[in-house]
């Protein structure tokens, strides 16, 4: 391999129909891949499946978990949680299974009463913030409720706060998405002065919300998690108390169609939030959230099992790296990728124009990858550069295969795209 950006027409003309003939070859294998979501493997599942078996359905308290009830969740639980955010218990609701579920409910109440402050709903043309590359169902939830999505560069230490600053001067800028913890997708981590900015943030609107997700806080790659400090206890040295609403799930801690999730958030947020699901449900699933509880105990004992995520998971990313190394770096700088120490993706990045037909040239030979652009406000990559690589649920020779075809795709479009300038 050369330098593409070195060779003349000629040259980049030869290397066409070489990868050409590499890229058929893949063809006619017939694959039939799909690595478009970052789900957990079947391995991973496996996992939890002694919380199939747990069968007692009475909490500490002798609370019956079958009936009706204990809308914020089971003291147990509320406690179990409330160790994996760092708030108090009194602070954490536990939901159903769905942390995005929460979000979507919270976003909700914000628009009809406001949590706190006037409805969102009464702004003409309310707007939120919205991280890039970031997660794209936060971005739909919002785009859904009829917000104004803002992209906000994302960098290495979190949000670009410089932008973040000047953007919440406008009144109509209700709320912020943050994944601070191995983030969705590039897997960064918030450095602590994004977050001490975040938390001291003085937004015209009376009512803004830090949505925080941590759904990767516990998803660690290397010798053990990320620590990321904690927005509920900065906002609260801030005086700004109300502004953050903490989520996280078990989602791939156990399993994704039958975890727990739950939220954390100030007390005049908390009040209002139970307030509006109060005439949604008498109580989210009590019997899972006890049988959870029993299986995980506690920290400890989850970051112990995630120790098992790891040993299944990691060689995928490690093969992932190391072939995209081989594939692409003889190439000169056609490409660029993150290493992350955790969560369930790779930011993979392509030359400016050139995501959509590395996806689409992995789609017409049998894998299927993320749409390019998906982690992008309204699914636009301003660049077209972009593609969120998930290696966990294939197996592992499935990945290999994959990331080899995915850089003769990418190599393939680039040389397209520089005989097209």
């Amino acid at each position: 391999m050369a330098d593409y950006l070195a060779m003349g027409k000629a040259e980049l003309e030869k290397e066409r129909e070489a990868l050409q003939r590499c890229y058929e070859a893949y063809q006619a294998k017939g694959l039939k891949l799909d690595m478009s979501r970052g789900k957990p493997c079947a391995e991973q599942l496996d996992l939890s499946n002694g919380l199939l078996s747990i069968t007692d359905t009475h909490t500490e308290d002798g609370m019956d978990a079958r009936n009706y009830g204990c809308l914020e969740g089971i003291p147990e639980a509320r406690r179990l949680f409330a160790e994996l955010l760092g708030a108090d218990a009194a602070q954490v609701l536990v939901g159903g299974n769905s942390s995005l579920n929460l979000m979507f409910d919270v976003i909700g109440a914000g628009c009809r009463d406001g949590l706190g402050g006037t409805p969102w709903d009464d702004c003409a043309h309310k707007k939120f913030l919205c991280p890039a590359p970031g997660y794209d169902r936060h971005f739909r939830v919002t785009e859904y409720y009829g917000f104004e999505l803002i992209a906000v560069p994302m960098l290495e230490s979190g949000p670009d706060m410089d932008c973040v600053e000047e953007l919440v001067k406008d009144p109509q800028v209700k709320g912020i998405w943050c994944v601070p913890t191995y983030s969705n997708p590039d897997g960064y981590c918030y450095s602590d002065q994004t977050v001490r900015r975040l938390a001291a943030l003085s937004p015209a609107a009376e009512n803004f919300k830090i949505l925080w997700d941590n759904a990767y806080m516990v998803h660690y790659l290397g010798d053990g998690p990320q620590q990321t400090l904690n927005i509920l206890q900065e906002c609260a040295r801030c005086g700004r108390e109300e502004m953050p609403v903490m989520f996280c799930s078990t989602s791939k801690i156990t399993f994704p169609g039958a975890g727990v999730a739950a939220l954390a958030a100030g007390p005049k947020t908390f009040a209002a939030l139970t307030r509006a699901l109060f005439p949604m449900t008498i109580g989210f699933d009590k019997v899972n959230q006890l049988r959870h509880v029993k299986f995980l105990k506690d920290k400890a004992h989850i970051l112990a099992h995630m120790e098992k995520h790891k040993a299944i998971i990691k060689p995928k990313f490690d093969a992932m790296q190391r072939l995209l190394g081989e594939g692409l770096r003889g190439c000169g700088q056609i490409a660029r990728w993150t290493d992350p120490e955790g969560g369930y993706f790779i930011s993979l990045y392509t030359l400016e124009g050139c995501a959509k037909r590395t996806v689409a040239l992995c789609r017409e030979a049998g894998v299927v990858l993320t749409g390019a652009g998906a982690a992008y406000p309204y699914g636009v990559d301003p660049r077209d550069s972009n593609i969120r690589l998930a290696p966990t649920y294939p197996a592992q020779a499935e990945v290999e295969e994959a990331t080899r075809l995915l850089c003769v795709a990418l190599r393939l479009a680039t040389v397209e795209h520089l005989l097209a300038r």
